[in-house]
């Protein structure tokens, strides 16, 4: 006949491993901050000044699922050789990483803008950032509410 304190220590371990293994499933991802979102920005600007004006980033107040939202960038720009947009970058504070995308530019895209669709974790502030060839950076921002999260799948590391 068995030993039940060997049997119930058993039972326990049992227990304590499963529910270990469940929280590590279910375990989100590190979500990036406001803070990595200002470090992210410096990372693309260095400490030149942020412009407010030319540059526009439409994206719906409102996105009911995060999975694919719908993300317009633009800036009025003649697109010349002496005066163009160089890169479009797009910021989040809340996604597992702060970094969305950047589009990198020049003359021959006749014009500045870029229209996808991205993922968002959660109700956010999405930041782009127009980089153009006389080294000015323009910024536009905007806040989403996210209904269902997007990004909850696990990240390479």
């Amino acid at each position: 006949m068995p030993d039940s304190r060997s049997t119930t220590g058993r039972r326990v371990f049992l227990i304590r491993a499963a529910g270990a293994a469940a929280a590590l499933a279910f375990a989100r991802p590190a979500l990036a901050t406001p803070d990595s979102l200002q470090a992210a920005i410096k990372d693309v600007v260095g400490d030149a000044p942020l412009r407010e004006g030319r540059l526009v980033l439409e994206l719906p107040p409102l996105a009911e699922n995060g999975n694919s939202v719908s993300m317009t960038v633009s800036m009025d720009s003649p697109m010349t050789e002496a005066d163009h947009v160089r890169a479009i970058h797009v910021l989040n504070e809340k996604n597992p990483q702060p970094h969305v995308m950047s589009a990198r530019l020049g003359p021959a895209a006749g014009k500045a803008q870029v229209t996808t669709r991205i993922k968002l974790n959660d109700s956010q502030k999405v930041v782009a950032i127009a980089e153009t060839s006389d080294g000015t950076f323009w910024v536009a921002e905007a806040d989403v509410i996210v209904t269902l999260a997007a990004c909850v799948e696990d990240m390479p590391q």
